[in-house]
């Protein structure tokens, strides 16, 4: 059963689960007012992910692991089926569009997609609102302390 992390302060950490932040907010492979749950496939890509959207990056945080069952079906996006600048903010658009067809379709709970921080490692989308999304196996928060030298550079030009 592969294991999945998504990382948060301790104030959300109930609630990381309900998609309420993408629909809000919505993200890369959302438009605002769809529930999605972004998770990554290991503890540091979730942090990479965190640190590229979290500003100031905080010390504090929970990491929440979940696990997907072997024989849930999930759908997958690959990197060579996206437009070459597929990373960069303005193709935004086309990402949200694939998102949202994935989770009008409700073929899938999961939706498998290369990461636009590091896109040789997954980021596993959630869609809390399909009935296999309870099959997810959703564990405690673990308290999570940042390495404050993560933030001795980050201002420093490139």
């Amino acid at each position: 059963m592969p294991t999945v992390w998504r990382i948060t302060t301790a104030r959300f950490a109930q609630s990381a689960f309900s998609g309420e932040g993408a629909r809000a907010y919505g993200g890369r492979w959302n438009p605002k007012g769809w529930e999605v749950v972004y998770t990554a496939e290991s503890q540091s890509l979730a942090l990479l992910e965190l640190m590229v959207q979290d500003e100031p990056l905080r010390a504090h945080y929970v990491l929440i692991p979940a696990q997907i069952p072997d024989d849930l079906a999930q759908s997958r996006i690959d990197a060579d089926g996206l437009p070459a600048d597929w990373r960069t903010l303005g193709t935004r658009e086309v990402l949200q569009s694939l998102g949202l067809a994935w989770l009008k379709s409700a073929r899938t709970a999961v939706l498998n997609v290369p990461s636009a921080v590091l896109p040789a490692e997954r980021n596993y989308l959630l869609n809390p609102r399909h009935p296999d999304f309870a099959r997810i196996v959703i564990g405690e928060p673990q308290s999570l302390q940042t390495d404050t030298r993560l933030l001795r550079n980050l201002d420093t030009p490139l």
